[in-house]
């Protein structure tokens, strides 16, 4: 199975173009979408998120992970990594940090193969995407071996809005286990009382829980808190 973890969103033509590089090489390959509108040009923020969303995948999937607002420079390496039996693909610009963090198994390669095409702007479907569908096969390309290194030292917990979904609930990069359920969280001026769920509270009301993935998230029952609070990305988050 392939997952495809990036920032390119739904529109335009990024998305199709990657899945049918995909298919080219590997015609009946699963490929699913688990997150294509992670934080846009942001490292930082979806290597919590790539974190937290697979760790539960099966063994051997190839996660295609591709959030590289450098491309075409020479500032970030492209590399394979294998960590807890899954491959994950993409540039070493600190997106698996939080991945081989807590890794009971580390391996990691700089990618040396090179396709025959490969544009200046669109290395998810030149280069990452072929190798994504090459580990699929069991067929890995050529790689050298080298030592991962942790060179960001981001925390473990980023006291920070790292993503907003569609309803505008404002996901944190703090894991449940670092708060307890009495702490008051509070985000752009505004305090917040825990709650296991939307039902426990008032429509219009804000509250903070655990999502389904074990990060703390701040939302209101029915009512953005996006909008009712006017958050962006990288807004932090004060624990009380």
């Amino acid at each position: 199975m392939i997952a495809l973890f990036t920032d390119y969103g739904l529109t335009g033509p990024y998305l199709g173009q990657v899945q049918v590089a995909l298919f080219d090489l590997v015609p009946r390959a699963r490929v699913i979408s688990l997150m294509v509108d992670a934080p846009a040009h942001n490292p930082k923020a979806s290597a919590y998120l790539l974190s937290a969303f697979t760790g539960d995948l099966p063994e051997d999937t190839v996660v295609f992970s591709v959030i590289d607002p450098g491309v075409g420079s020479d500032q970030h390496r492209p590399v394979i990594i294998r960590v807890n039996n899954k491959w994950y693909v993409g540039p070493d610009n600190g997106l698996f940090d939080l991945v081989c963090r807590g890794a009971d198994t580390l391996q990691a390669w700089e990618i040396t193969w090179q396709p025959h095409k490969l544009s200046n702007t669109f290395h998810g479907r030149d280069l990452y995407a072929p190798v994504s569908a090459m580990l699929d096969k069991g067929d890995p390309p050529p790689g050298i071996i080298y030592q991962w290194q942790d060179r960001h030292h981001w925390p473990d917990d980023l006291k920070e809005v790292i993503y907003i979904d569609q309803f505008g609930n404002c996901m944190t990069g703090i894991h449940s286990a670092q708060i307890p359920e009495t702490a008051k969280l509070e985000l752009c001026g505004k305090t917040f009382n825990h709650a296991s769920t939307f039902s426990d509270v008032q429509e219009g009301e804000g509250f903070w829980y655990v999502n389904s993935s074990g990060l703390v998230e701040i939302a209101y029952n029915q009512v953005s808190a996006a909008v009712q609070l006017g958050v962006k990305i990288h807004d932090s988050i004060k624990v009380q």
